[in-house]
């Protein structure tokens, strides 16, 4: 069993900054990509940023030079400091990798159970 688990949600006035961190836990044999979606009500869900195993990083033209995606091997753990937050960033965060474990030798994509982010003006 796979588990994604996000903390480090919450209000935030405009400006100010946050990080996001996701912890994958479980049997696992390894990750390759990992990243943060944001969704708000009535949109689909769109992505944040992404990291691979390598290091490459790519980030939504929205949160380019303000936000950060980093992640820690060793702890299967995925990171996002998100700075000079502004109201339009508010949504849920969900935390996806894709990831194989000692059971299924094959990459599958998961998601974590999303935190919200609510930045205020």
């Amino acid at each position: 069993q796979v588990q994604l688990v996000e903390s480090g949600g919450g209000l935030v006035q405009a400006g100010g900054s946050l990080r996001l961190s996701c912890a994958a836990s479980g049997t696992i044999f390894s990750i390759n990509a990992m990243g943060w979606y944001r969704q708000v009500p009535g949109k689909q869900r769109e992505l944040v940023a992404s990291i691979i195993s390598g290091g490459r990083t790519n980030y939504a033209d929205s949160v380019k030079g303000r936000f950060t995606i980093s992640r820690d091997n060793a702890k299967n753990t995925v990171y996002l400091q998100m700075n000079s937050l502004k109201p339009e960033d508010t949504a849920v965060y969900y935390c996806n990798a894709d990831l194989s474990t000692l059971v299924e030798r094959w990459y599958r994509n998961y998601w974590g159970q999303g935190t919200q982010v609510t930045v205020s003006s």
